[in-house]
C-alpha cells in the first residue's frame, strides 16, 4: 500500500507569503494556475477528506462543496474593511448546518494562513443579535443550563484555547477565555474555541486526522449553540446529480459576493474571522 499524501503542502504556505508581498490585481492575474494547484485543489481534497467525520457526526452537515457554506473567500470586500488589500492571505475550510432564514449556525473549521493553521469551531451573531443563532438557542439553553460552558471548560480547557467577543462603547472587544456566566451569554457576539498547529503539522499525511480529532471534540458545542431539539437525522446518501450540481468550480473558491450584513458587522467579520 502506498503512503498516505499529505492534502496540504508547503507551497499552500508559500503562496499566501507572496501574496501578502504582492497584493495587487496584476499578481493575482499572473499567478492564477498556482492559486488553482497550491490553495483550490487542497481545500477541496481537505473537503473530501472531512466530509465523512462530519457527516458520521450529523448528516445535516452541508458538504455541497461551495463558495460561502464550504470555502472562504480570497477577494476581499474592501468597502467596509479597514484592511483595503484586495486579497486575504488566509483561507478556511468550514462545515455548518443550514438554519431556518439564513441565520449562521457554529461552524466545525481548518483555517490556513501564511504561517498558522487553526482547527477549531465558531459561531458569530450575525447582523442582528436578536435574529441569530445565539441568541435564539445558545443564549437560553445557557440560562437553563448554566453550568454548561464551565463543564466544557474543565473538558476541553487543557487542548483549546478559547476567547470571545461582545460591543464595549461601540468597539468589538475580545475576552479571553470562556464565557461561563448567564451575563455573558446576553451580550456575546462571537464565540471560537480552537487549536493551533504549525504549518509542519499540517503538511503531515496525519494532519486529516488531528482534524477530524477537533471535529469530533468540538461537535457537541455546534449542537448545543446551534442546532433544534430532536434526534439528529441518519445519514443519508445524496443523489450523485444533486451533489454534483452544486460542487464548485475551478474558479469557484474565491470569488466575490457582496452580502446584506450591516458594514459594523461586515468589518468585524473582515478582520477577526476565525483569527
Amino acid at each position: 500500500m502506498a503512503p498516505a499524501r499529505p492534502t496540504i503542502t508547503r507551497e499552500t504556505f508559500q503562496f499566501f507569503k507572496d501574496l501578502g508581498r504582492h497584493n495587487h490585481k496584476d499578481w493575482m492575474y499572473a499567478n492564477r494556475e498556482r492559486y488553482q494547484v497550491a490553495v483550490v485543489q487542497p481545500f477541496r481534497r481537505l473537503l473530501e477528506e472531512m466530509t465523512p467525520t462530519v457527516l458520521e457526526l450529523d448528516s445535516r452537515f452541508d458538504t455541497s462543496g461551495r463558495t460561502g457554506p464550504n470555502f472562504s473567500r480570497i477577494n476581499r470586500d474592501i468597502r467596509f474593511a479597514k484592511d483595503k488589500t484586495l486579497y486575504k492571505t488566509q483561507m478556511y475550510l468550514k462545515f455548518s448546518v443550514p438554519a431556518p432564514g439564513k441565520r449562521e449556525t457554529g461552524q466545525l473549521y481548518v483555517g490556513i494562513s501564511k504561517d498558522t493553521v487553526t482547527a477549531g469551531f465558531r459561531i458569530y451573531s450575525g447582523g442582528k443579535r436578536k435574529e441569530s443563532t445565539l441568541a435564539l438557542i445558545a443564549e437560553p439553553r445557557t440560562m437553563a443550563t448554566p453550568d454548561w460552558a464551565a463543564k466544557q471548560k474543565k473538558r476541553l480547557g487543557r487542548r483549546y484555547e478559547s476567547y470571545w467577543y461582545t460591543t464595549v462603547k461601540g468597539e468589538w472587544t475580545k475576552h479571553e477565555g470562556w464565557p461561563a456566566s448567564p451575563e455573558d451569554w446576553k451580550k456575546i457576539l462571537a464565540w471560537i474555541v480552537r487549536r493551533k498547529f504549525t504549518p509542519a503539522a499540517a503538511t503531515r499525511a496525519t494532519f486529516q486526522g488531528e482534524a477530524a480529532k477537533v471535529f469530533r471534540d468540538l461537535y457537541p458545542l455546534v449542537r448545543f449553540t446551534s442546532l433544534e431539539e430532536g434526534r439528529k437525522r441518519e445519514h443519508e446518501p445524496r443523489n450523485r446529480s444533486d451533489q454534483d450540481s452544486k460542487k464548485i468550480s475551478p474558479n469557484a473558491v474565491g470569488k466575490s459576493a457582496a452580502g446584506k450584513l450591516k458594514p459594523s458587522w461586515r468589518c468585524f467579520r473582515q478582520s477577526f474571522s476565525g483569527r
